[in-house]
C-alpha cells in the first residue's frame, strides 16, 4: 500500500522481524569445510593432510586458532606419518591423489584395512576414480572399504552417478577384469545413466504426461525446469530430454520437490533392475568370491584354439566358504535407529528376520508397489506386501527373535558352507556365444592360500547344452544330489538321461514345492511308480512326481546306470 503522496508504506512488524532474522544469521558461527571440521575434531596429531594448501588455520592446545604455513615437503612427511601408523587418519584432495599410494602395503608399518570415505566427488569422475585407486593397489594386506558419502538431497545422486557410469564404461573395456574398475563399489541403481535408468526415464515422462505422478504435475514441471514435454499438438514431443539434461535441471528444483521426483524415478529404476536380476540378465561385472578352499572335481576340455593353442575348460568345483553372519550387536548398530521395524520368524524353518520399510517400486502404469527389506543373519532381500502376506513369516516378540537370530549366527560360525559350481575358464571369447545369455556372471574364486580361478559361472541346467553346442559327445556327469538342489534352487527344468527323454521340474502344488517328471510314457507308469515316484490327478490329468525325501536315490534308479544330464 502507499500513502497520499504515492510513497510505499512499510509494515514495521515485518521490518522488525527481518532485522531480527538478519541479526541471528550474522551471529551464527561460520560453517567449516569438511577438511577443517575433521582437523578440528581429531586434531593435527591424528590427521595427515595431503592437499595443495600452503596455509591453514589450526587450533592450538589453548583452544585458540593460529595460522600455520605448509611447505611442499609437508605432504611427503604427512604421507609417511600415515603409512608408518603415526597418524591413523588421512585426508587427501586432487593434489594428493596423483603419484602417491595409501593402500595397506605389505612393506608399510600401517597395514590396517583402509576405510575410504569419498567426500565431495564433484563433476570430474576421472579425478574421483583416480583417488579411489590410491587406496586399492597390488601387494596390499587387505582390500579397502569404500564409503561414498552423500546427504539426503536426492540430486546429489547425479555426482555419484557420473562416477558409476565411468566405472561401468571401464568395465566394458576390461571385460574379464572389471575388478580394475568398480570393484562392485556401486549398486546398479547408482548409475543413473544406465540402460535401466534411461528406460525408466522414458516411462517417467509418460506417467508425467498422463498425470499419474504424485510428486509433480506436467505444467509445474515444465515451468520450473524449462523442459518441454508437451508438443504444440497436445501430444508428447518425440525428442524428449536426455537423462543428463533432465538430471541437471532437477538439481535446480527445491529440495523437497527433487526428493519426491527422485523417489518415484528410482522406484521405476529399481523395478527394472529387480526384473533383470530375477531373470539372470543383470551384468554385475567381475565378482570376487572369497573362499577358504576349493577343489577341482572334474576338468572338461571344451575347445583348443587352432592358432595359439589356448584352451577353454569347464571345471566342476567344490568350494568351502566361511560364513560371516550379522551379529545382534552389529544389527543394533545398523538398524537400531530405525523407528519402523518388525521382528519376524519363519514358522517352517524357525529362522529369524528383521522387517524394515524399503522404497516402493513404481509400476509402468503408475501404481505403487509397497516393498519391505528382509534383513537376515546371512543375507538381505526384498519382499512386496503381497509376497509377505503369502509367506511363512510371522511376527514374534523381542526375546524369541533374539534367540532364533543368535542360534543361526552360532550355527553359521561353527561350520563351513560347501557348495558346487561349474566354471568356464581359459580362452572364453570364441565360446562366449555358446554360454547362456540369461545368466552372465563373471567371477574370481579366490582361496585363502592364494590360489585363484577366473572364469564365467555356468548354471547346472546349461552344462549339457554347452557341451552339445561345442560338439562334445559326453558332458560331465552330474550327481543326483546336485541335480535335485539345482532344480529346487533355480527353478529351471533339467534333463534326466534315462530310457525316455525326461525333464525334472520344480512345481508349486497346494502351496508346497514338488519335483515333477515330464516326458514319461503312460505305458511305463507302473514301472515309474515301482522306482519310488508317485502320481496325482490334477484337473483330470495324471502327473508324475518324485518325492523330495530320497529324490536322489529315485533318480539313480530311473537312470539305470546312465549318467544324469
Amino acid at each position: 500500500m502507499s500513502d497520499a503522496d504515492g510513497a510505499p508504506v512499510l509494515c514495521q512488524t515485518a521490518l522488525a522481524a527481518r532485522d531480527r532474522m538478519v541479526e541471528q544469521l550474522c551471529a551464527l558461527p561460520p560453517i567449516a569445510t569438511a577438511l577443517d571440521a575433521i582437523l578440528e575434531r581429531f586434531g593435527t596429531d591424528n590427521v595427515a593432510e595431503v592437499t595443495g594448501r600452503t596455509r591453514r588455520l589450526v587450533v592450538g592446545s589453548d583452544g585458540r586458532q593460529r595460522l600455520q604455513s605448509r611447505t611442499p615437503r609437508a605432504n611427503i612427511a604427512e604421507t609417511q606419518a600415515f603409512m608408518n601408523g603415526d597418524k591413523r587418519i588421512l585426508v587427501f584432495s586432487d593434489a594428493g591423489g596423483t603419484g602417491r599410494s595409501y593402500h595397506a602395503d605389505l612393506a608399510a608399518k600401517n597395514q590396517a584395512r583402509r576405510v575410504h570415505f569419498l567426500l565431495e566427488p564433484g563433476w570430474r569422475a576421472d579425478a574421483a576414480i583416480q583417488g579411489l585407486g590410491r587406496t586399492n593397489r597390488t601387494n596390499q594386506a587387505s582390500a579397502p572399504l569404500f564409503r561414498p558419502v552423500t546427504t539426503d538431497v536426492r540430486g546429489e545422486r547425479r555426482f555419484i552417478s557420473t562416477i558409476a557410469r565411468r566405472l561401468d564404461s571401464l568395465g566394458a573395456l576390461t571385460r574379464g577384469q572389471r575388478q580394475t574398475g568398480g570393484q562392485n563399489l556401486f549398486d546398479p541403481a547408482d548409475n543413473l545413466e544406465s540402460v535401466y535408468a534411461k528406460d525408466a526415464l522414458q516411462r517417467w515422462f509418460g506417467l508425467l504426461f498422463t498425470g499419474k505422478l504424485e510428486a509433480v504435475s506436467l505444467g509445474r514441471f515444465q515451468d520450473l525446469t524449462g523442459l518441454r514435454i508437451e508438443g504444440p499438438d497436445g501430444g508428447m514431443v518425440d525428442d524428449l530430454p536426455t537423462i543428463q539434461r533432465w538430471l541437471n535441471r532437477i538439481l535446480a528444483l527445491p529440495i523437497a520437490l527433487q526428493n519426491g521426483i527422485f523417489d518415484e524415478f528410482l522406484g521405476l529404476v529399481e523395478a527394472r533392475i529387480d526384473a533383470a536380476r530375477a531373470a539372470g540378465t543383470l551384468d554385475l561385472g567381475l565378482e570376487t568370491i572369497a573362499v577358504e578352499s576349493f577343489e577341482v572335481l572334474s576338468d572338461t576340455l571344451l575347445r583348443t584354439d587352432s592358432v595359439s593353442g589356448a584352451t577353454t575348460h569347464l571345471l566342476e568345483l567344490e568350494i568351502a566358504r566361511a560364513l560371516k553372519p550379522l551379529t545382534l550387536e552389529r544389527l543394533n548398530q545398523l538398524e537400531g535407529a530405525r523407528g519402523s521395524k518388525h521382528f519376524l520368524r519363519n514358522v517352517r524353518s524357525g529362522r529369524a528376520a528383521l522387517l524394515v520399510p524399503a522404497r516402493s517400486l513404481l509400476g509402468d502404469d503408475g501404481t505403487r508397489i509397497t516393498r519391505y527389506e528382509l534383513v537376515r543373519p546371512l543375507k538381505r532381500g526384498h519382499l512386496t506386501a503381497d509376497q509377505l502376506a503369502e509367506s511363512r513369516w510371522e511376527p514374534v516378540d523381542d526375546v524369541a527373535f533374539r534367540t532364533a537370530w543368535q542360534a543361526e549366527v552360532d550355527e553359521a560360525l561353527s561350520s563351513l558352507k560347501r557348495e558346487r559350481l561349474h566354471l568356464a575358464t581359459g580362452l572364453l571369447l570364441p565360446v562366449w556365444d555358446k554360454l547362456p545369455a540369461d545368466h552372465v556372471r563373471v567371477c574370481r574364486i579366490s582361496a585363502s592360500d592364494g590360489q585363484s580361478l577366473l572364469g564365467r559361472e555356468v548354471p547346472l541346467h546349461a552344462v549339457a547344452d554347452i557341451c552339445g553346442a561345442l560338439g562334445l559327445d559326453a558332458a560331465p556327469s552330474i550327481a543326483p544330489d546336485d541335480l535335485v538342489r539345482a532344480v529346487l534352487a533355480g527353478g529351471r527344468p533339467i534333463a534326466v538321461k534315462a530310457r525316455e527323454a525326461l525333464m525334472l521340474q520344480r512345481r508349486l502344488v497346494n502351496g508346497s514345492q514338488r519335483l515333477e517328471l515330464t516326458g514319461w510314457s503312460a505305458s511305463r507308469l507302473d514301472w515309474y511308480k515301482a522306482q519310488g515316484c508317485f502320481t496325482e490327478i490334477i484337473r483330470f490329468q495324471t502327473r508324475l512326481f518324485v518325492p523330495l525325501e530320497g529324490a536322489a536315490q529315485v533318480l539313480e534308479r530311473l537312470a539305470e546306470g546312465n549318467p544324469l544330464r
